[in-house]
């Protein structure tokens, strides 16, 4: 598992190209038969994914050392989104099928999670984010049909797109953590513009189903000191509560937002205006 510490602020104005993609970049998050994780320091978030090609995976029991527990969930909630193929995932001997666009959340307390494709010849890929959790809730699977979605933006502006809200408290509960999947439209290129932050919650970009040769220029930092990172396909941007989160791409995308932090309010952000931005 790679660990990330905390950026500061005032450290991040002093990055150069290589600094910033190492700090906030997650990349190779789709290994074969293997599960990848990332670890950031920044509210505790844990980035992964898990590509069962030829066999079932799961966590490595040498985690435990890592995280300082006896299992992966035993402090710990967990939310993924497949990806890929059809994927079947047993939590404790029950079994959940997810098919592409599908989600689980798996509460704290969950001892063995199994990962494997229900055909290995389109394996399945699953992405989630983990947060510590204070107590357990039940294990959930959401359909897209089931997610709360929202349309925003509009065409003229190039950042028509539809929010489906899975691991949030109107549908799932959780103890911190939220996720959801934005689609862009096409023609549509830019998301999260106007952009906002929230001191309160990290929140983590993955982006997807994009072509080989597109590439989203990712927005991070205050909004009175903006960087950017070339993002590319299955590539995840962890962003701190004290910098913004947007990005335009080469053509439209989707994204899988995750947040953690303080609470689960999706409007609770500091709405920034296009000329506080530098």
């Amino acid at each position: 598992m790679e660990i990330r510490q905390s950026v500061h602020s005032a450290h991040f104005k002093g990055l150069d190209t290589a600094e910033t993609r190492r700090e906030f970049l997650v990349q190779d998050l789709f290994k074969p038969d293997q599960i990848a994780l990332t670890y950031s320091h920044t509210d505790r978030i844990i980035i992964g994914g898990a590509i069962p090609a030829r066999r079932p995976v799961a966590f490595d029991a040498s985690l435990a050392k890592q995280i300082g527990a006896a299992y992966f969930l035993a402090r710990r909630e967990l939310g993924m989104i497949n990806i890929g193929g059809p994927a079947q995932v047993q939590v404790d001997g029950e079994r959940f099928d997810l098919a592409t666009r599908e989600a689980l959340y798996v509460g704290a307390g969950a001892r063995d999670i199994v990962f494997d494709s229900v055909d290995t010849t389109v394996p399945a890929k699953l992405y989630f984010n983990s947060a510590p959790a204070h107590r357990a809730y039940p294990h959930r699977k959401i359909t897209l049909e089931q997610a709360a979605p929202i349309t925003l933006g509009q065409a003229k502006t190039s950042n028509r797109r539809t929010i489906y809200k899975f691991i949030v408290p109107e549908v799932v509960t959780s103890c911190q953590l939220t996720m959801g999947m934005t689609v862009l439209e096409e023609g549509s290129v830019w998301n999260t513009m106007p952009c906002h932050t929230h001191q309160r919650r990290t929140e983590v970009y993955f982006y997807f189903e994009m072509a080989p040769d597109a590439v989203v220029f990712h927005l991070l930092g205050k909004p009175d000191e903006t960087r950017h990172v070339v993002v590319r396909n299955e590539q995840a941007v962890i962003a701190p509560s004290w910098s913004i989160h947007s990005g335009v791409g080469s053509q439209n995308y989707t994204f899988i937002w995750g947040m953690v932090g303080e609470n689960q309010t999706f409007d609770d952000m500091d709405q920034v205006a296009m000329a506080e931005l530098y």
